[in-house]
């Protein structure tokens, strides 16, 4: 079964935005090739995989087969309700069937495509399982019909199978396509051209967005994590004795398990030498067994005791972990041993070009270039000027290190790279279309580094590389000029990228510092105030982490004691500056300290950072955090310490202070007591990374498409951003309100109540499409009308509010697109969009089962509509179609405020004020919104479509009046005559004015046929002459003027018709009888008698008639017809116009 599930009680990858993104990447590959694409669930496709991938891909993980954390798997329906789906993709629509049960698990998924056709019944009529199944047939038929080619997903990624139309056929809901009735009559494959689309959608697939984003955050790279944290867990089980003896295999473990684990169940695979994991020691770390080695058969004979220069013991390690089945990867160059030597009060003690330190200069200049690199990459997209710039940046820090000595030999030994890897951890071409939304890993290698301080042969490489994404928007300035905006993120950035184990050598030395706090005497550091207590230690540089450790406060200094580096003293000669920054109690207390650089040789090579800075962090409430207080403070704080101490407070914060106390902040939430031992787990997640969050909001707009984005608009999109042109008030500019609904919604009431109600508060002018057109909304139409109601305010004066009622079955975007984005500047300059309501009668909402009219949902959109006024059944919350409506349009518009007001009429001044809002368009959670799922409408240049259904609009204007009994009877008899699907014939909703014979004052008609509601109300308007004043507008799918004009023909006083002429033939009993009742007594020829019953001849038999019965009925129909002639006669000189006669 697809695994459908639910997380925490949410639905996984619940994101509108990017499922109606992902379906416009589907519907792309339209253009050009089959009408539409059919995807079909469980056993009506036989499982098809393809098929499951593909919906799995539109409902965000909804339906997948792999599913990691499956927490709830709902049980309470078979397998086969939940599989009852099927989607046609075309266009400009979708077509989907679902059932009664899965339809609540689909709608947040698809309530915000546009134009979706429904085909899904209630819950009482799927009970019959017939009628259940000829309803899925008959839906599969009508979805299909208007089709040619349709497209197939025939093949998941990674089992690629032969496209075979007649496995297609086999299909149990094409099978059923065949049946004679309910089907389409014959062979799905002989009426269809079925194509494979399987390798084009997964082109598709491949593009990241914020779903699988979060996925990839969530899920991949916390297993990648998990990997480095095994690897630190296993090298910080060795002593500095035992670590000697540790092999490359042995080392390397972690990273070969998971990689080689995951190629098991991965089905695409990378052979590159650069997407494999390994590590290699010292001078085991050259080129050539860079590109020899096979993590299938790792070396168990280098030792770190033995890989070093002339088999000495090895100064550094290279590393790479690679996902299996991912796009992650990085590399790393650790080290053995520090470079640091703890300053113990021996001023003579310089820093020695140590291999060490020479290795650790290199690397840091690598990875200084890699990160250059990747700045630039993401501003400019081209992998050349990021390899210009990378490797530039390499020799300029070189330079700063003072290895120019380095610089012409390291130059030909550097090779910087960038590649694109998909999410399958495929290698793409970066100059592909599908690489901009993919992962990319930037690395440098710097391979063969000669020994030039001693000449001792080659000291191996060192390699760097990381994860990242990079993000662009375009934004466009007020005069019309379109610039880029381009951030990036890495994504292993929280895997440590300098790690050190301490030797021997190392060890003695840290022990030998740790002594000073045994000492009762004074030493360099002054003496003890505290003992030592966890705290946390940071700087700016590219190398550090945030690293946990042990502190100690002493008179005149401070003792940093971690696990790998070593001790760490801080003197007051090497101490420039300290200050103490602690605003809240419950977060952590920085101690910012500036300190000199004869420090520096005292100071682990990754803490040193160009500002000269460094940060220690205090726990709240720990002791540490206690003693500082109570022991320490005063002590610094006085002239005898040698100690300059300020107390911050948070306004006085550097960026670079506020940007360490928040990462320091993180990384103390992130930890659950007791606190874990230094790597046994990475100390903060991606996610915990304060400067992501902004990358987030950035991805999650640029992912939607490269549509500009007003300069305007920015910092409402970016309410963090440090902007300085905020969002611009209305100012003078015109206020629209903008009223929206279906025929029959009542929203003509809603507005005349509301121009009623609010007549004191000033001069309301309402645009409402003239009824004698019927071609829908005209957005030139409007723009005209605002271009000559502008210029007539100018000549009137005055600042009036307009009121726009959209015309039927009209999407609410193309109003706005058209009121926004007037051609002439100067017009467009002068209005401004208030607020957008929605009418919304439920009773009128759906044509059948649950298929709403067109453009219902469209008219309630997310981003566009702030308000939903229900305009029926306002009495009957719990009535079913009620709650189906609401639940419907809650899926589709979450903010929006639901309102109850009977045929418009609303009852709060709070409703009224949210319906005349000056302000709800352009709140900055709804212009968030509109940009994300409708790109390209701050250009009026989002393509609302239409639907597979469209309902048309016909007009009848007529002279006569009509007959009120005979209108009104054929007008309920629509309700009745309405047929299903595909409704052609039907008439849904009849407006317009009439006259009837009874009186002279002209009606306003509405009748709706779903609900069967019909108004006859007098004219409230002036009078117009008779001649133009009657007019009807009928709405319905597939109507003709000459049908409609003779339905209304029927309607008014109809003209009498010639009478036939009597035969003998057409007489009625009862004019016989009447003939012989009156000549019963005329005289009877000879043999006949009467005896007052019956005549009797002379052989006794009787008849009933006279004898001379036939005679009379001949002068009867004589008489008759010279009657009848007479009065068609005078019939055809009289003249009788018709309906529609001028």
């Amino acid at each position: 079964m697809a695994g459908i599930r639910r997380i925490n009680g949410k639905y996984p990858g619940m994101n509108p935005a990017v499922s109606c993104c992902r379906l416009r990447h589907v519907q792309s590959l339209l253009g050009d090739g089959p009408d539409g694409i059919l995807c079909s669930l469980g056993i009506d496709s036989r499982y098809n995989e393809g098929c499951t991938e593909l919906a799995d891909y539109l409902f965000c993980g909804l339906y997948g087969m792999n599913q990691v954390n499956l927490e709830h798997v709902l049980e309470e329906f078979p397998e086969e309700v939940l599989d009852d789906v099927i989607l046609l993709i075309k266009a400009d629509c979708v077509h989907l069937y679902c059932n009664p049960v899965n339809y609540s698990y689909l709608l947040p998924y698809v309530s915000h495509w546009r134009n979706l056709h429904l085909y899904c019944m209630t819950e009482t009529q799927y009970e019959d399982e017939e009628a259940a199944e000829e309803f899925k047939i008959s839906s599969f038929v009508t979805m299909v019909q208007d089709c040619h080619r349709i497209g197939v997903p025939y093949s998941s990624q990674g089992h690629m199978q032969k496209f075979d139309m007649f496995m297609v056929e086999k299909w149990p809901i094409i099978q059923a396509f065949a049946l004679e009735g309910i089907g389409g009559g014959s062979f799905f494959t002989m009426k269809y051209k079925l194509m494979d689309l399987s390798e084009r959608l997964w082109e598709v697939y491949t593009r990241l967005d914020p779903v699988s984003l979060d996925q990839l955050l969530t899920e991949d790279l916390v297993n990648f994590e998990k990997q480095w944290s095994s690897f630190y867990s296993s090298m910080d089980l060795e002593s500095h004795l035992s670590i000697l003896e540790l092999s490359e295999a042995q080392a390397g473990e972690s990273f070969r398990t998971y990689y080689s684990h995951g190629l098991i169940s991965s089905n695409i695979t990378d052979k590159s030498k650069s997407r494999q994991p390994f590590v290699l020691f010292g001078s085991h770390s050259c080129s050539e067994d860079l590109q020899s080695y096979s993590f299938n058969f790792p070396s168990e004979s280098h030792l770190i005791r033995s890989t070093g220069r002339q088999g000495s013991i090895a100064r550094h390690m290279v590393a790479q972990c690679v996902a299996p089945k991912g796009p992650l990867a990085c590399s790393r160059t650790y080290f053995f041993g520090t470079t640091h030597t703890p300053y113990l009060g021996n001023r003579d003690v310089q820093q020695k070009k140590t291999e060490l330190l020479l290795l650790s200069q290199i690397y840091s200049a690598a990875v200084q270039a890699v990160l250059s690199g990747i700045r630039c990459y993401s501003c400019t997209s081209s992998a050349t000027k990021a390899k210009d710039v990378a490797e530039q940046t390499f020799l300029v820090a070189l330079d700063s290190m003072n290895l120019s000595l380095y610089r012409s030999s390291l130059r030909s030994r550097s090779e910087f790279n960038i590649q694109a890897v998909n999410k399958k951890g495929r290698i793409i071409p970066l100059n592909d279309e599908e690489s901009r939304y993919v992962v990319k890993t930037a690395s440098m290698t710097v391979h063969d580094i000669p020994d030039l301080q001693w000449g001792r042969g080659d000291l191996g490489s060192v390699v760097f590389s990381e994860s990242f994404l990079e993000s662009s928007i375009n934004i466009q300035q007020k005069d019309g000029s379109v610039s880029s905006d381009s951030c990036y993120t890495i994504l292993t950035t929280t895997v440590p990228r300098y790690v050190c184990w301490l030797m021997e050598s190392d060890v003695k030395q840290s022990e030998q510092a740790q002594l000073l706090m045994k000492k009762e005497e004074a030493t360099c550091l002054g003496t003890a105030l505290t003992v030592a207590d966890a705290a946390y230690v940071f700087s700016n540089s590219l190398l550090s982490t945030p690293e946990e450790g042990k502190i100690s406060f002493f008179s005149k200094g401070i003792l940093f004691v971690h696990p790998q580096y070593g001790s760490i003293t801080l003197t007051k000669d090497h101490i420039r500056t300290i200050k103490f920054y602690d605003a809240d109690p419950g977060a952590v207390a920085s101690l910012f300290v500036e300190y000199e650089s004869s420090l520096l040789s005292h100071l682990p090579f990754p803490l040193h950072s160009s500002d000269q800075h460094l940060v220690f962090a205090l726990q709240p409430k720990s002791k540490s955090h206690r003693t500082f207080y109570s022991k320490v403070l005063s002590v610094w704080q006085s002239a005898d310490s040698g100690l300059t101490l300020t107390l911050l407070d948070q306004q006085y914060l550097t960026w670079d202070q506020r940007n360490m106390h928040t990462r320091l902040q993180k990384l103390h939430d992130s930890q659950e007591p007791p606190v874990a031992k230094r790597r046994g787990s990475l100390k903060t997640s991606y996610s915990h990374l304060p400067e992501q969050d902004m990358f987030l909001q950035h991805f999650t707009l640029s992912s939607v498409g490269q549509e500009p984005i007003l300069n305007d608009h920015l910092v409402a999109l970016f309410p963090s951003a440090e902007l300085r042109n905020p969002i611009t008030s209305q100012g003078d500019k015109v206020i629209i309100t903008i009223i929206t609904g279906l025929p029959g919604s009542h929203k003509n009431r809603l507005g005349n109540f509301l121009v009623q109600l609010n007549k004191e508060g000033g001069r309301w002018v309402v645009y409402q499409p003239g009824v004698d057109s019927c071609e829908g909304f005209s957005a030139s139409h409007l723009q005209l009308y605002l271009s000559s109601f502008l210029e007539s305010q100018r000549v009137s004066g005055g600042k009036p509010r307009l009121l726009v009622l959209t015309p039927g079955y009209t999407d609410v975007l193309d109003v706005v697109q058209a009121v926004l984005f007037h051609p002439d500047p100067v017009v467009q300059a002068c209005f401004a969009i208030g607020a957008v309501t929605a009418c919304v009668d439920p009773l009128t909402s759906f044509m059948e089962h649950r298929f709403a009219f067109p453009k219902l949902v469209e008219q309630c959109s997310h981003g566009i509509v702030s308000s939903v006024v229900f305009t029926g059944l306002t009495a009957e919350q719990k009535h079913p179609v009620v709650q189906h409506v609401q639940q419907l349009l809650r899926s589709a518009n979450p903010t929006a405020a639901f309102i109850l007001a009977e045929r418009g009429a609303v009852t709060r001044n709070e409703d009224v004020k949210l319906i005349l809002s000056d302000s709800s368009f352009n709140e900055p959670q709804m212009l968030r919104v509109r940009y994300l799922l409708y790109p390209g409408w701050c250009k009026g240049r989002f393509f609302s479509g239409s639907g597979s259904l469209v309902l048309t609009q016909q007009r009848l204007a007529f002279t006569r009046p009509l007959e009120r009994p005979l209108f009104v009877s054929r007008c309920k008899a629509f309700k009745s005559s309405l047929r299903p699907n595909p409704f052609r014939g039907n008439v849904y909703n009849v407006w317009g004015k009439v006259r009837f014979s009874d009186s002279e004052q002209t009606v306003e008609v509405n009748y709706n046929a779903v609900s069967g509601n019909l108004t006859l109300v007098p004219d409230q308007g002036p009078q117009e002459p008779t001649a133009t004043s009657c007019f009807l507008i009928f709405d319905g799918v597939g109507l003709s003027q000459d049908g409609l004009k003779d339905w209304l023909r029927l309607c008014a006083k109809q003209k009498e018709a010639k009478r036939p002429k009597k035969t003998k033939s057409s007489l009625s009993p009862q004019e016989i009888k009447s003939i012989h009742v009156t000549r019963h007594l005329d005289p009877i020829p000879s043999g006949f008698f009467y005896n007052g019953h019956q005549y009797i001849d002379i052989f006794g038999e009787k008849r009933h008639f006279h004898p001379n019965m036939e005679e009379f009925i001949r002068e009867y129909i004589a008489e008759a017809n010279k009657e009848i002639e007479t009065f068609n006669h005078q019939l055809e000189l009289q003249h009788q116009p018709d309906l529609f006669d001028p």
